[in-house]
């Protein structure tokens, strides 16, 4: 039986130590796309738009350059925050990191990480997303300075990590935690066993 190489289009050291933990074959190759969405999409569709864009975008680069990896699965994924409707990015610099953090207390928002998997020797196209509630405790300013002050908020959409330092402002989730992190591994081997790939 030939073991198909899980090729993850991400340079998120957080997806990429996520990978690593499946003890399968696996190869990183960065899809560096255009990560601007039209107006008016779900968020539910905008992280599937992104993930497929990306997924896409490594596999044509795939079929193009890497010959030798025709057993293999392209995972692409991408990762929102959202409060009330508003979609919270990564943050633009220190004070929006404050706005953000501010915004987000005493009030339950959602995490959406989308997936798509695409087989490289047959083209076939999985697609999915998951949604987590989370809910951060009530934080003075000083206290959110003082997490801004240690830079893990700067690349993180909107401005904290759970797995990281933000473990301790984040009272409760509801939904897959993994999900939170930026890649929800059980949805993620649902999807790759439908192409094939048992996980465990």
């Amino acid at each position: 039986m030939t073991t198909k190489t899980l090729i993850l289009a991400s340079s998120s050291p957080r997806r990429q130590e996520l990978i690593r933990s499946l003890h399968l074959p696996h190869e990183i190759i960065v899809s560096d796309v255009n990560e601007d969405t039209e107006p008016g999409l779900s968020p539910e569709q905008i992280v599937e738009q992104l993930s497929r864009r990306k997924a896409e975008a490594v596999y044509e680069r795939c079929k193009r350059e890497k010959d030798s990896i025709r057993q293999g699965i392209v995972i692409g994924s991408d990762t929102i925050v959202v409060l009330d409707g508003e979609v919270l990015g990564k943050p633009a610099d220190e004070e929006d990191s404050l706005r953000m953090l501010q915004s987000l207390q005493g009030r339950p928002h959602q995490v959406f990480s989308g997936v798509a998997c695409i087989d490289l020797a047959t083209g076939e196209q999985l697609v999915s997303h998951q949604r987590t509630n989370v809910y951060m405790k009530p934080l003075t300013e000083e206290q959110i300075r003082r997490y801004i002050s240690t830079g893990e908020p700067k690349d993180k959409a909107g401005s904290y990590a759970i797995q990281g330092l933000g473990a301790t402002i984040v009272e409760r989730i509801e939904g897959d935690y993994f999900n939170v992190i930026g890649l929800p591994m059980s949805l993620l081997s649902d999807l790759l066993g439908r192409l094939g790939v048992t996980v465990i």
